[in-house]
């Protein structure tokens, strides 16, 4: 894999958050969630949507001058239509970067879609005339319904002009698998230069996490995600999961994907702002990493890794458990045991959870054990 230099982040946890049942984040909250961001090393907070009222304005307009009062290294964003009035509204608020989304008429081609491009790129240019720093960011809504050949002219087009720094290619409809993201992604690096290319991905199929792996490891310079994956309907790929399964495969952002506390409360509160307003606990037993589930164990060979980041283990014996289960299982709860005794103690332990048609309390197990040392019938627990 070539070396890809540090892919950078955008956490659009406020603003697509707050298109999941929903929500609504207060100042306050995304302040909270702003500190989190920083702390974790995010490179983009996109906190929130100026054009939908004035008191979004003002509040993501506080957000970004709190970011800049506390000399924070993270950048803040605000998303709009690619329209005159949306841009006004987002150079007023005072963010870094004004994100933008399109889209693109059906059909379109030829003159009429040049026109249409050079008119976007008008818009860019008077946006850097304002805001000289900005890094301006254009989502080609979606890259999953888009003539392919569409986005290429895009690019024809915009690379070669310092106006917008960011193509994002979102898989709004979610429909996209990873291999076709992969095939489209690696299309569309190859025809730029200059110009920075975003992956942004829906879940509705379960595969925001995996199509935005695919995107960055086909060339993409940014991933766009948010905690725990929430966004509009079944959310945006995961911030934590992306990163770490990037890392392993040798691409690096710039997260301190080793401050798992630090991800661990920053997913806590916003779920806890989730469960207050909706009543649905998305960190819940099965959550990847942060899960309860990810430190629970039957399957003997299973019990001799190290999984998850859940504060205990938590051991079920059953039919498939192995004689090293068994063992942390009695060690956990606190039963003694002779080591000689364990592959008679499993063989019961497997015998009577096949026979019950479940697993095994502490208390049977712990029965099981001392008739075993007893030499007595186990089938009296």
């Amino acid at each position: 894999m070539a070396d890809k230099g540090r892919i950078r982040v955008i956490d659009e946890t406020i603003r697509e958050g707050m298109q999941f049942h929903g929500l609504v984040f207060t100042l306050a909250q995304r302040l909270r969630i702003l500190e989190f961001q920083e702390m974790l090393g995010v490179d983009v907070c996109q906190a929130g949507y100026p054009p939908a009222m004035d008191r979004e304005a003002e509040i993501v307009a506080a957000v970004a001058s709190h970011a800049r009062t506390q000399d924070y290294a993270i950048r803040t964003a605000a998303l709009g239509r690619a329209i005159k009035s949306d841009a006004g509204i987002l150079i007023d608020s005072g963010v870094d970067d004004p994100h933008f989304h399109f889209h693109m008429p059906s059909g379109i081609t030829g003159k009429a879609l040049l026109k249409t491009l050079e008119a976007l790129e008008e818009l860019f240019k008077w946006i850097k005339r304002q805001v000289p720093r900005a890094e301006i960011s254009l989502a080609m809504l979606d890259m999953g319904r888009t003539d392919p050949a569409v986005i290429r002219t895009c690019i024809s087009a915009f690379d070669p002009s310092p106006g917008l720094s960011v193509l994002s290619l979102p898989d709004t409809s979610g429909i996209m698998a990873p291999n076709q993201i992969t095939e489209r992604v690696s299309d569309l690096s190859s025809l730029r230069n200059r110009l920075r290319l975003s992956i942004h991905c829906h879940n509705d199929m379960g595969m925001a996490t995996a199509n935005t792996l695919a995107g960055v490891v086909a060339g993409a310079d940014l991933f766009e995600a948010s905690a725990l994956g929430i966004g509009e309907r079944n959310g945006i790929a995961d911030l934590y999961i992306t990163a770490k399964m990037l890392r392993e495969q040798g691409i690096h952002t710039g997260l301190d994907l080793e401050n798992i506390d630090g991800f661990r409360a920053y997913y806590t509160y916003v779920n806890d702002i989730v469960r207050e307003q909706t009543g649905l606990d998305l960190l819940g037993y099965p959550y990847p990493v942060f899960g309860a589930a990810v430190r629970t164990h039957v399957a003997g060979t299973h019990a001799r890794g190290d999984y998850g980041t859940a504060p205990e283990e938590e051991f079920f014996l059953n039919p498939l458990c192995g004689r090293g289960l068994v063992r942390k299982f009695l060690e956990k709860h606190g039963i003694p045991y002779a080591g000689a005794d364990m592959a008679s103690v499993t063989r019961t332990v497997k015998r009577i959870s096949m026979d019950k048609g479940r697993c095994l309390t502490a208390e049977e197990v712990s029965r099981i054990v001392e008739k075993n040392i007893c030499k007595t019938d186990p089938d009296l627990i």
